[in-house]
């Protein structure tokens, strides 16, 4: 029993400290997270001229003429990747090499946002540098919740490594709750689920703090894991590969990669189109899904690949780039394919994982608000764990203020 107790001791000092240690960042994630749920649909009250509305007898049109006409736009830029939404088409731009001095054209925007029915500009922007005004700022936010707003690698990782604390942490502090001694284990461990609103705001406080914690557990680990997924990718597929069948993005690319970039791939984008375009229609039928309109393109150039993207009757989030394939820039050959569901179960998780951190199972405004709630729960559980911390700090000053005065 002691051995079991010097344990629990340890894991509460443990759990104490991470808790401390985490605290800011974790109701810094929550905020912002809150925030994050209603993305897209904030930045059309934001930014309504970056929208339009679909006009009466217009059809989107096609990608690869979208992706030409943003390359006329921006002559010293070439389209990295894009996507198409109904109401606008966002283009991500990659600057050229400029022969004279062979560095890249300098450029003051990376996205540039068209029409998608009539391929006029829009506007263009930095993603994420919050001077170029209200433009960047629901982009900004997600910056700061995604990498604390450095925009870097090493940011990604540091959140992810807080993520992997957090993650650890659900487990200690799991087992924190659960009842001491022999005998009854259900009936004591059930004042764990509760909260004693009669009692004193210290006890509500504790209360809240470890009933949040049970109730929301499943989430909370959710949540830490698919953060580790985002910012600490290579320990995310080590442990997803030990358990599940599961594709890495980093073996996959690993087979396209080449010596050196290749920029002037012998397909354009017409041609890559036309080759997405069957080869798609050919693994509908091989996996026996719809295709329900084109959703994307891009080129890598590091790969010689484009990327043509698809909705489909595959998908699991509402919006995103889940059903795809890559096509060999050069022969245009089909290279790889990817399915949000039902081809790897590893893969079939992380698309899950996906959807429920972005709050987007298949668009669905209930759960968007679900999300965005347990955000604001997130600050809650840790704003209440540092109040547990600095009631119990308090408490031992005063205790060791008296202990003078009672010895004379």
């Amino acid at each position: 029993m002691k051995t079991v107790e010097r344990i629990r001791s340890s894991m509460l000092v443990l759990h104490r400290w991470t808790g401390l240690a985490m605290a800011a960042f974790l109701i810094l994630v929550g905020i912002t997270g809150s925030v994050l749920a209603f993305r897209s649909k904030l930045d059309r009250l934001i930014n309504p001229e970056l929208y339009v509305k679909a006009p009466p007898g217009l059809k989107l049109l096609d990608l690869a003429t979208l992706a030409e006409r943003a390359e006329q736009l921006a002559p010293d830029s070439r389209v990295g990747y894009f996507w198409v939404d109904p109401d606008r088409a966002t283009m991500s731009m990659v600057p050229r090499m400029n022969p004279a001095t062979g560095k890249p054209y300098q450029s003051s925007f990376d996205h540039l946002i068209l029409d998608p029915y009539t391929g006029r500009e829009l506007g263009r922007y930095h993603m994420g540098d919050i001077r170029q005004g209200r433009v960047n700022l629901l982009s900004f936010i997600y910056d700061l919740h995604t990498s604390l707003a450095t925009q870097s690698q090493t940011g990604w990782m540091f959140v992810g490594s807080v993520a992997l604390v957090w993650t650890l942490d659900c487990f200690v502090a799991f087992c924190l709750t659960l009842p001491r001694g022999n005998g009854a284990f259900w009936r004591r461990w059930k004042q764990a689920w509760r909260v004693k609103w009669g009692a004193s705001g210290t006890r509500v406080n504790f209360d809240l703090h470890r009933a949040g914690g049970l109730w929301l557990w499943p989430l909370l680990f959710v949540f830490g894991w698919s953060s580790v997924m985002l910012g600490l990718r290579p320990v995310y597929e080590r442990v997803t590969q030990h358990v599940f069948d599961y594709q890495s993005d980093s073996n996959i690319m690993a087979k396209f990669v080449l010596p050196s970039p290749v920029e002037h791939p012998w397909l354009g984008w017409r041609a890559a189109q036309q080759a997405g375009e069957r080869l798609m229609a050919e693994q509908a039928t091989l996996h026996q899904f719809a295709v329900t309109r084109p959703y994307g393109m891009a080129y890598i150039a590091e790969y010689g690949l484009y990327t043509y993207g698809v909705r489909s009757s595959m998908d699991i989030r509402g919006n995103g780039w889940d059903t795809s394939i890559f096509i060999d820039g050069h022969t245009g050959e089909l290279r790889d394919l990817g399915l949000p569901s039902g081809q790897h179960v590893g893969n079939t998780i992380s698309t899950w994982l996906w959807g429920i951190h972005f709050a987007d199972l298949c668009d669905s405004l209930p759960f968007r608000i679900f999300i965005s709630a347990f955000g604001l729960l997130v600050a809650t559980l840790s704003l209440t764990g540092v109040l547990i911390w600095w009631r119990k700090r308090s408490a031992h000053k005063f205790l060791a203020l008296r202990r003078p005065s009672n010895a004379l």
